[in-house]
């Protein structure tokens, strides 16, 4: 071996013995490279946040003597109240058989309760949102022949519901039991507490809005309820107005809002069947029409029972 390779070896050697020997003793590169080390692997841990599951609710029906589940139910998108069409085929298929079964069970009763978020604006005429969904869902049945009597309709706040896009899934229960039987007292008491105090709305001159309040969303459920109950019952919406300008257009203007307040009525499912709707024009004031006080009251439409 020459003495040029012998050096040049020896070289080698040294540099590689430093740099190890370097790495081993030097606390702080060793400190280093662990901190690089645990950065790296801190790195790799972080996950992107998951975006939570939609919550899904299945038709589902317990009984006694009857029961099914179905995978599917009625959907409705975000703050509203109707049920979103078509119907799987799942939905039709458990309804029917529910249907069915409530026909041929006259002493059975169906409880529905529709689930909302408070998140949601509630634009039913209904006290909640829950409740006018339970509504729209009671009214299927009722096309299917279930006797509106065999239905009772609520609504329960659960603000946990996570929709699919903006679609909640199956935000509707069903409650199967015994038919609840009101007696004549307690129908009699409903009666009387609506005609007694009816629902009004008031108008503003030439307008034709409803704005509805807390009180009279619960006037307009305890009128669906009654209605229910009793088969023969009718509700009757009537129009009233001041007697500013031409009595014949005033009636036609009262007619306009007894119409009005009729199709909001049917829009937020109670049976057209069981409306009508009138004019009395200014014919029967509640108010003097010699101030503006009084002409405001005179504006109104009335929603009770015959």
């Amino acid at each position: 071996m020459t003495r040029n390779l012998t050096y040049l070896i020896g070289i080698i050697l040294t540099i590689v013995l430093g740099t190890f020997l370097y790495f081993t003793l030097c606390s702080d590169c060793r400190l280093a490279a662990t901190s690089s080390d645990e950065v790296l692997s801190e790195s790799e841990e972080i996950e992107t946040p998951k975006t939570p599951e939609p919550t899904a609710f299945p038709f589902t029906v317990n009984g006694a003597d009857f029961s099914l589940t179905a995978q599917e139910n009625f959907n409705f998108t975000f703050s509203d109240a109707d049920y979103l069409t078509p119907l799987s085929t799942m939905v039709t298929m458990a309804t029917d058989s529910l249907g069915s079964y409530l026909k041929d069970n006259e002493d059975k009763g169906i409880t529905i309760t529709g689930l909302y978020t408070s998140k949601e604006t509630n634009n039913s005429a209904w006290p909640n949102l829950g409740i006018a969904r339970a509504n729209s869902v009671k009214n299927y049945l009722v096309q299917l022949g279930v006797p509106s009597s065999q239905t009772q309709i609520t609504g329960k706040l659960m603000d946990n519901l996570i929709p699919k896009d903006s679609t909640f899934l199956g935000p509707i229960s069903f409650d199967l039991g015994d038919k609840k039987v009101e007696s004549k007292e307690q129908l009699a008491d409903l009666y009387k507490k609506i005609t007694d105090n009816p629902l009004i709305l008031h108008f503003k001159t030439g307008e034709a809005s409803i704005d509805l309040s807390t009180e009279q969303r619960q006037k307009i459920a305890d009128i669906a309820h009654y209605l229910d109950q009793v088969p023969e019952a009718q509700c009757i919406v009537t129009g009233h107005t001041d007697n500013t300008g031409n009595r014949i257009n005033n009636i036609t203007l009262g007619q306009e809002r007894a119409d009005f307040a009729m199709a909001y009525f049917i829009r937020n499912g109670i049976p057209s069947a069981k409306i009508t709707s009138n004019s009395k024009g200014p014919d029967a004031p509640i108010a003097t029409n010699a101030t503006e006080e009084g002409r405001s009251q005179n504006r109104r439409t009335v929603v009770t029972l015959k």
